[in-house]
């Protein structure tokens, strides 16, 4: 009789489909909240929830297959070699490579093409393809991951799947046929089904890939970015390509905008000044405006168009079950740092109350008996000025907003202990009567979106500035109870959620979302793995585009707000950014940074209290 618990059975037994499946005896299959793939003789998989939910158990079902039959189908080396050194070509690559692993297997399997196809219909679910309305809103590789996977298993698409197909299928069959080329015919030799993905490339006007030049020093496909998982793009940009000035041709430009949804959601700062919706021919120069306190420093830095920006509450991008999951696996995620993160919230929360209670007032005529006036009781019982009463609390009147970086690269463990510290910190600082906010930043798109494809429509102008469709993120705001927003942070443990990061705009309005605030104090930490990046935005702008606005904004913030600003560096030197700041290389140490730094604060702000 096992003692296993029904969760280990199904882990036990998805590992050893997987190696089954893949012909890989000697493998080592992980499940954990980092992002699922291949790696070696490694294998990630989506952590099991304790119920066991019927939905989630076929999606990791679906995934171990696809991750089973890359083990079996994939020439990691001579993928390398023939893989295009343009980025966005070498997404598509990427994908039409897992596709024909996965299409060998969904002819031979039946069990395993119908696992695929829940797989895929979990994946557009997520990104809500059903409700797209124009071209633009669904990237060009995941609709060939959609088309390839029914051409090759043969299997009819899921509902959640059929809308982003109807949407594109008429623009790549009249590219490349119906069929997707010869592509069929050549699932068995990855080479010549290569060479024809590289015709199909040039077809769907992305350029000639050129030669291989990888990014990051890396030399060749190590399937770690390659993996089952394609929603997570690589997130850097080589200086190389952002330094040309020219813009590299993409899945957004292949096709003009077509029925560009209304204006969503105008971001709070106006930044591009386009109130009609009209796309700008050059993109607004922030020098042109006047701008107040609120709004930031008058620099040259520019935005296309801020028409497809949102800013968003969390439980507006998942469904509640959806929500209950992802906090669930949270959880799950940070059971064993838990308890430290909890201690050090315990020993804020006494610093903070121990500074809240050292003032009393006292010679009152009611409160509490003063102890120390027992004498004058006796000597003088008609006295009445024998009480006191403790001042109120200092730290009421403080407001603080945690900008979490929602960026690709942070994805796995630092996004889930960045998620649970905040999550725990938010909770500590109500305790303390200290409203807190917590706001996360990245955008709607990989590559540039709905903005990238209005520039190209109107002509491809140079220098057009940020080209990027914002997604600002309100998990909680500062008014709102700790115990109402809790589940939201789980839905940064969403695939598909981090894309890219553009920092300076996303401090300037969470530090005007500070401003409107009523309390005197308020206090904005960052904390953030990397310098601002957007391939879209840096492939038609000088490389160091983003970074010399996030400095402007910084020292604006610095010098001239009273918003008090710290950050935290995930891996990454902040230090050369902020004045306050502190850098980690430990994800670990996360939870008791973001504590300390929060202390040493408040200690600052009582220290000048006393002092004056």
């Amino acid at each position: 009789m096992s003692l296993e618990t029904p969760v280990e059975n199904f882990k036990r037994a998805t590992a050893l489909a997987i190696k089954a499946i893949g012909h890989k005896a000697e493998l080592e299959v992980a499940f954990t909240a980092e992002p699922t793939g291949v790696a070696g003789s490694r294998v990630r998989m989506p952590l099991p929830s304790a119920g066991l939910p019927k939905a989630e158990v076929a999606f990791i079902r679906g995934a171990a297959d696809s991750a089973a039959l890359r083990l079996r189908y994939h020439d990691s080396k001579l993928h390398g070699k023939l893989v295009p050194g343009n980025s966005i070509a070498r997404t598509v690559f990427d994908v039409l490579e897992q596709a024909r692993c996965e299409g060998l297997g969904a002819r031979h399997m039946a069990g395993v093409a119908h696992n695929l196809t829940t797989l895929l219909d979990e994946r557009c679910k997520k990104e809500g393809f059903e409700r797209a309305g124009a071209k633009a809103e669904i990237p060009l590789h995941d609709v060939l991951r959609i088309l390839a996977h029914e051409v090759f298993s043969g299997q009819p698409l899921p509902k959640s799947a059929q809308q982003a197909a109807a949407l594109w299928r008429g623009w790549i069959e009249e590219k490349i046929g119906t069929h997707l080329g010869h592509l069929p015919e050549l699932l068995h030799d990855q080479k010549a089904y290569a060479a024809e993905v590289t015709r199909l490339l040039k077809e769907m006007d992305m350029g000639a890939p050129g030669e291989n030049e990888p990014e990051d020093g890396k030399s060749e496909d190590t399937d770690s970015n390659a993996g089952i998982e394609q929603d997570e793009q690589p997130e850097s940009t080589s200086e190389s390509e952002s330094e040309k000035g020219e813009p590299e041709q993409g899945a957004g430009e292949a096709s003009p905008k077509e029925g560009a949804p209304e204006d969503q959601s105008q971001n709070s700062q106006n930044i591009s000044g386009d109130h009609d919706g009209e796309t700008p021919e050059h993109g607004q120069n922030w020098q042109d405006e006047e701008y107040s306190v609120e709004y930031g420093p008058r620099t040259t830095y520019r935005v296309f168009t801020d028409q497809f920006d949102e800013v968003v509450a969390a439980n507006e991008l998942c469904q509640p079950e959806e929500l209950t999951r992802l906090r669930s696996m949270l959880d799950q995620q940070v059971r064993h740092v838990q308890a430290l993160i909890v201690r050090l919230a315990n020993r804020l929360q006494r610093r903070l109350m121990a500074q809240q209670t050292r003032n009393w007032e006292f010679d009152l005529e009611e409160g509490l008996l003063d102890s120390a006036r027992l004498t004058r009781i006796i000597t003088n019982p008609a006295l009445s000025l024998s009480y006191k009463r403790e001042k109120p609390m200092e730290f009421r009147d403080t407001v603080v907003t945690l900008l979490l970086d929602n960026s690709g690269s942070m994805r796995g463990r630092p996004i889930t202990l960045a998620a649970m510290s905040a999550d725990i910190l938010a909770r500590t600082l109500e305790r303390c009567g200290v409203k807190t906010e917590i706001l996360g930043f990245t955008t709607r798109a990989w590559k540039g979106g709905l903005s990238r494809d209005a520039w190209v429509k109107t002509g491809k102008h140079p220098l057009p500035g940020r080209l990027n469709d914002l997604r600002h993120i309100i998990y909680k705001a500062a008014d709102e109870p700790w115990r109402h927003a809790r589940r939201n942070l789980g839905l940064m443990l969403r695939e598909g959620l981090l894309k890219e990061n553009i920092d300076g705009e996303a401090l300037l309005w969470a530090h005007a979302r500070l401003m409107a605030r009523p309390e005197q104090r308020r206090i904005l930490m960052v904390i953030s793995d990397g310098a601002p990046v957007d391939d879209s935005t840096l492939s038609v702008n000088p490389g160091n585009y983003l970074e010399q606005h996030l400095r402007a904004v910084i020292d604006w913030i610095e010098s001239k707000s009273d918003v008090e600003l710290t950050a935290i560096g995930i891996g990454h030197d902040v230090t050369r950014y902020y004045r306050r700041a502190v850098t980690i290389s430990d994800t670990e140490q996360l939870g008791s940074v973001m504590m300390e730094q929060l202390a040493d604060l408040f200690d600052l702000d009582n220290g000048r209290k006393r002092s004056h």
